[in-house]
Parts: structure tokens; C-alpha cells; sequence
């Protein structure tokens, strides 16, 4: 990239906005030095993009803000994958990443992988949940081959991204569905039941005609960046039906009375489940720089 790039994404003291400013799935003008390299001149406006919290990096933000780390551009489908074992299941993780999506405006799927580790049919309840406020859920398995064309229909003719955790089997499922990528493939820590970073960086392949599929480093830590608290309740889906209700147009659905969100968990027309991750990532959300 051109050394422009690096003077106009600086704040004062010398400090970054974000921690990339060119992503994967980013239009840029740019020009062919040789066979191996190019130069950046110039990167279009993005339609949409994905992003969360950097991990802190000492002296890199302004005031001790965390940055915004951009993980990829001007997407058609988010898939969510999680996984019913190794690493388990944590819907609390699902439910970050989800309003991740629902707060870039990207259509967001959910994808539960290895379900030939679910003898006892226990992620139907969840799967189930997520389900009934609206979202497509794939259970998938590269044993026993569910899902797989159901997802290779879903990518066709779209960009799409795979985000969850290390070791959920993103690029597992990717080389189920496209033999000839031949993506690396990690272990499971047997001692953490967590995945190991197989895959380093962000790849994008065309693997049909107009098909692209992002294939992303496994994460460990996820929190979405830039929401303030009183829009949190937005990217509950399930929420403005209830919200619109509330005694109060401030209400926070946390502890104000004639809240029609807190009604609606007693009542059981909101999961409790989800209701607790909202007031998880309630309590977490910090005042990030905003642009």
C-alpha cells in the first residue's frame, strides 16, 4: 500500500484507528509491479464489512480505547460456526457473533458442526431456540456428510464468510464441500478442548463462478466494537417487537421498570438463555473510538 494510506487512518499522537485498513473482499485500483507484487492506489467504498475489538496492543490506541479490527469487506452471507463438541458448544460466543452481524446489516446464518458427537440429540434444543426468532440453522457433520450440499447452495453465486472459534472445523467443512481446496486442518488441544490457530490468515477462494468463500483464523476472544449500550437491544432480534413497548424510549432492558423486554423473559416469549448474553455483553461494552 502506498505510504498515504498510513497518514490519513492516524488519529493524533501518532495513533491508529484500526489495526487494518485494506481487508479481504475490499475493491481496490491498484498497479502490477511484477509477476509477485503490486501497489494500492486507491480502495472503494466498502457496501458493508465485519469487525470486532482488536486484542489490546500496548501503546497502540488513543486514551487506552481498544481498536477496531476489520476482518473482511462487502460481504453477502455471515456463517456462524460453532461446534456441539471440541470445542463445545457456547451459545454466549454464538450470540457475539451474531450481533456482530446483525449490527453490519449481513444476512447471518448459524452453522452447528459435528453433530456426530450429539449421541443424545441435545443441540435440537438450541438449534431450536435460534430457530424460532428467525434464523437459518445448518447442523452439519463432515463424518456423516449433513449439511453439506444444504451449505454449497447456500455460498452459490454469493460472497460469503465463515467466523467462529479455533477448531469448530470452518476449514473441515470447507474442504468436505470442495475436495480440491485442501485447506490445513488443526488439532484439539486435549487438555483445553479448544481448537489450535491452524489457519493464520484471512483467504478468499472462488470456488465456482461468481462463489467466494472466506475462510478465517479461528478466534478465542470475541466482542463486537463501536455499539453503544442503548442500541445493544437492536441486534437482539427478537427484542424490538417487546422494546417498542417499553415504559421508557431510554430503557436499557437491564433494570428500568415497565420494561416490555425483562416482561417478555418473564413471560417466556424471550429465551432467558439469550436474554443473559445481552446482559453479559451489557456489562462489557466500553466507549470504543467512534467514527
Amino acid at each position: 500500500m502506498k505510504g498515504k494510506f498510513k497518514k490519513n487512518f492516524k488519529l493524533k499522537k501518532e495513533k491508529l484507528f484500526k489495526t487494518d485498513i485494506c481487508v479481504i473482499g475490499d475493491y481496490v485500483d491498484f498497479e502490477v509491479i511484477d509477476e509477485h507484487a503490486g501497489v494500492i492506489h486507491s480502495i472503494d467504498k466498502r457496501e458493508n464489512y465485519i469487525s470486532r475489538k482488536a486484542l489490546k496492543i500496548k501503546g497502540s490506541s488513543y486514551r487506552g480505547e481498544r481498536l477496531e479490527q476489520i476482518v473482511a469487506a462487502n460481504i453477502d452471507n455471515l456463517f456462524v460456526v460453532s461446534s456441539v463438541a471440541r470445542p463445545l458448544f457456547n451459545n454466549k460466543t454464538i450470540d457475539r457473533f451474531l450481533v456482530i452481524g446483525e449490527s453490519s446489516y449481513i444476512r447471518t446464518f448459524i452453522i452447528i458442526n459435528k453433530t456426530d458427537l450429539d449421541d443424545e440429540n441435545l443441540i435440537d434444543e438450541w438449534a431450536e431456540i435460534y430457530k424460532s426468532i428467525g434464523y437459518k440453522v445448518i447442523k452439519s457433520s463432515i463424518i456423516t456428510g449433513t449439511g453439506m450440499q444444504e451449505l454449497k447452495k447456500l455460498f452459490h453465486g454469493k460472497k460469503n464468510l465463515l467466523w467462529g472459534q479455533s477448531g469448530v472445523g470452518k476449514s473441515s467443512i470447507l474442504n468436505k464441500i470442495y475436495a480440491e481446496l485442501d485447506l490445513n486442518i488443526g488439532e484439539i488441544s486435549n487438555y483445553t478442548e479448544k481448537g489450535k490457530h491452524t489457519t493464520v490468515t484471512s483467504i478468499m477462494i472462488e470456488t465456482e463462478l461468481g462463489t467466494f468463500i472466506i475462510d478465517t483464523p479461528g478466534v478465542r476472544e470475541i466482542a463486537p466494537f463501536g455499539i453503544r449500550k442503548e442500541d445493544l437491544g437492536h441486534y437482539f432480534i427478537e427484542f424490538p417487537d417487546h422494546s417498542k413497548n417499553c415504559r421508557f424510549n431510554t430503557c436499557i432492558h437491564s433494570h428500568e421498570p415497565g420494561c416490555a423486554v425483562i416482561d417478555a423473559v418473564e413471560n417466556g416469549k424471550i429465551s432467558a438463555e439469550r436474554y443473559d448474553s445481552y446482559l453479559r455483553i451489557l456489562e462489557t461494552i466500553e466507549q470504543d473510538i467512534l467514527f
